[in-house]
């Protein structure tokens, strides 16, 4: 039985669907555990030091750039879907528009990297 095509297979709408998905998904886990590390401070300062002290090892500082990385990507995704459910030129042009998120996404992450990777390896 031959399956029935659907508008987003394999196309960027797809791409970004998944890409959406799993920002959100990201950032959520992100702040469950900002969450539960800030609520530390009420029960023991001192386990609460300790967590934050972990936080200063360059594993952490990859993964805040990959925070930040989720963060861009899902926040102007988010714009397009906007753009793409509230006026028909965005659905007529969607893949243009995911393009110009990947643009931002580019251009917002060339600018943070450096200077990440610099405080994270050591640089300052």
């Amino acid at each position: 039985m031959p399956s029935t095509p659907t508008l987003y297979r394999g196309h960027e709408g797809m791409w970004m669907w998944i890409v959406h998905r799993a920002t959100g998904v990201a950032i959520f886990f992100f702040l469950l555990v900002h969450v539960l590390d800030t609520s530390l401070v009420r029960l023991s300062p001192e386990a609460y030091n300790q967590v934050i002290d972990s936080y200063k090892t360059p594993l952490y500082g990859l993964l805040e750039a990959g925070l930040v990385a989720a963060i861009i990507l899902h926040a102007f995704n988010g714009l397009r879907i906007i753009a793409v459910d509230r006026w028909t030129w965005a659905l007529r042009h969607q893949k243009l528009l995911v393009w110009v998120v990947w643009g931002i996404f580019v251009v917002l992450m060339a600018g943070f990297l450096p200077r990440q990777l610099t405080n994270v390896f050591g640089g300052e």
